[in-house]
C-alpha cells in the first residue's frame, strides 16, 4: 500500500510518500513544495494544489495522513493554514484517496515514543525505520514522512484496516 504524509503550511509543504509492505516500510518520495515569501495568497495555493495533483498522480496513493489543525492565537495565521489544508484535502479527494487527520504529537509518538520529541529526534528516527541518510530528507518533509509512517503503525501496518474514521 502507497501512503503520503503531507505537513501543510502556506510557505513550504512538505510530503512523503512510503510504500508499506506488511511490517516494512520503503521510502519512494519526500520534499517540499515551495511558495516565494511575497507570493499571493492564490498563487501559493495554485502551486501546492498543481504539485500535489503532480505527486498523486505519479504514485498513486491509496490513503493520505495529514498534519491535524494548531490552535492559534493569530486569527489570520489559522485562516492561511486552514486554506491551504482544505487546498490540499480538495485534491486528495478529488483523487478518491481517503485522508486521516493526525495530531504532531500522536505522529511523534509513533515514530519516536514520545510525543514532545524534538523535530531532530524525529529527523533521526524517520531515517532510521526508512533506511535513509539523515541528510536525504528536507527539514520539512520529515514531519510528513512521519505522518505515513504514524498511519502505517496505526492502521496495522498496511493490511487495509482503517482503525479510525477518515476526513
Amino acid at each position: 500500500m502507497i501512503i503520503i504524509g503531507i505537513d501543510t503550511a502556506l510557505r513550504c509543504t512538505g510530503y512523503g510518500v512510503i510504500e508499506v509492505e506488511g511490517k516494512r516500510f520503503f521510502p519512494r518520495d519526500c520534499g517540499v513544495i515551495k511558495n516565494q515569501r511575497k507570493a499571493p495568497l492564490s498563487e501559493c495555493l495554485r502551486r501546492i494544489t498543481g504539485g500535489m495533483r503532480e505527486i498523486i498522480e505519479g504514485y498513486s496513493p491509496v490513503v493520505a495522513a495529514i498534519e491535524g489543525g494548531f490552535y492559534f492565537k493569530n486569527a489570520k495565521t489559522a485562516m492561511v493554514l486552514g486554506m491551504t489544508r482544505g487546498a490540499v484535502v480538495s485534491v486528495l479527494a478529488q483523487h478518491n484517496i481517503v485522508t486521516f487527520e493526525y495530531a504532531p504529537r500522536r505522529a511523534k509518538q509513533a515514530v519516536v515514543g514520545y510525543g514532545n520529541a524534538s523535530k531532530d529526534q524525529v529527523a533521526l528516527c524517520v531515517a532510521q525505520m526508512l533506511g535513509l541518510n539523515i541528510d536525504e530528507i528536507p527539514n520539512d518533509a520529515t514531519d510528513a514522512m512521519a505522518l505515513a509512517i504514524c498511519h502505517a503503525l496505526i492502521s496495522g501496518s498496511g493490511n487495509g484496516l482503517y482503525l479510525r474514521e477518515p476526513l
